[in-house]
C-alpha cells in the first residue's frame, strides 16, 4: 500500500474501462484522483464509489479551455498535479474505403489531439515540480489492423509523440517522465461498443481472430493494465521516460 501516496493525478476517461480501472488502482495506493470524462452521470458514479479521495469533473479532451479549468478543479479540491493518465479514446472497426471522414476526424481529435493538449497543459503546471504522465497507447499503434485504420494512426502517433514530448521534459529539466502504457485487447466498454456495431457475424469473426493473435489465449483483464500504469505514475518508475510498455499477453512477441 502506499506506492502512490497522497500523490494527486487526473485520469482522463475514467467513467469507466481503462480510465476508471486507473483510477481505482492510484486510489488504492493512496493517490487522490480527479476523473474527467465526457460522461456526467457515469463519471460521477465512478468518483462516489471511490470515496472522498475522487472526484469528478466534466472534460472535453479535445478542448483546450477545458484542460484548464479540469486542472483548476483539480487542484482546488486536492492540491497540485503530479499525475495525469490519460486514458479517454474512441474506436470503431471500418475499413479505410468504409470508415467515414467524420469518423477518422473523430478518432484522431479525441485520440491524439486530446493527449497533445493534455500533456501541454499538465507540463506547465507540473514543471519545476515535477510528475509523471502516462498515456493510454496500443498495440494496434504498432501493428496494422484492416478494420482499424484511424485506430492505427491515433495510437502510433500517441508513441511517437511521447517520446518527443519525454525528451523535451528530460532535456529541460522538468522532473517530468512521460511514457506509454500499450493494452492488446481488453474486456473493456470500448471494445464491447466497437463490437456492438458490427453485425452478429462479423464481430463474432473479428473477436475470434483478435483472440487468435493472442499466445496467452485471452483478452486482459483492465486491472492487469492498471497495474502497468500505477506503475509507471510510482516513484518505482523513477528512471524510465520516453518508454512504451507493452501489456498483450504475447501478441506482439
Amino acid at each position: 500500500m502506499g506506492r502512490v501516496q497522497d500523490k494527486v493525478a487526473i485520469v482522463t476517461g475514467g467513467a469507466k474501462g481503462l480510465g476508471l480501472a486507473s483510477a481505482e488502482a492510484l486510489v488504492r495506493e493512496g493517490a487522490k484522483v480527479m476523473i474527467a470524462d465526457i460522461d456526467v452521470a457515469g463519471g460521477e458514479a465512478s468518483a462516489g464509489t471511490l470515496g472522498d479521495k475522487a472526484a469528478f469533473h466534466r472534460l472535453d479532451v479535445t478542448d483546450a479551455r477545458a484542460w484548464d479549468a479540469a486542472l483548476d478543479a483539480t487542484e482546488k479540491a486536492f492540491g497540485p498535479l503530479d499525475v495525469l493518465v490519460s486514458s479517454a479514446g474512441v474506436g470503431s472497426i471500418a475499413s479505410v474505403e468504409d470508415i467515414s471522414d467524420a469518423e477518422w476526424n473523430r478518432t484522431i481529435n479525441i485520440n491524439l489531439n486530446g493527449i497533445y493538449l493534455g500533456t501541454k497543459a499538465a507540463i506547465a503546471r507540473m514543471k519545476g515540480r515535477g510528475g509523471s504522465i502516462v498515456h493510454i497507447a496500443s498495440v494496434e499503434g504498432m501493428v496494422g489492423d484492416p478494420g482499424l485504420p484511424a485506430y492505427n494512426a491515433s495510437k502510433g502517433a500517441v508513441r511517437m509523440f511521447t517520446r518527443s514530448a519525454a525528451i523535451h521534459c528530460a532535456r529541460s529539466g522538468y522532473g517530468i517522465r512521460v511514457n506509454t502504457v500499450s493494452p492488446g485487447f481488453a474486456g473493456t466498454q470500448m471494445v464491447a461498443d466497437a463490437l456492438a456495431a458490427l453485425d452478429p457475424a462479423e464481430a463474432e469473426a473479428f473477436a475470434g481472430r483478435s483472440l487468435a493473435r493472442i499466445p496467452m489465449g485471452r483478452f486482459a483483464e483492465p486491472g492487469e493494465i492498471a497495474n502497468c500504469v500505477l506503475f509507471l505514475a510510482s516513484s518505482e518508475a523513477s528512471y524510465i521516460t520516453g518508454s512504451d510498455l507493452v501489456v498483450d499477453g504475447g501478441m506482439i512477441a
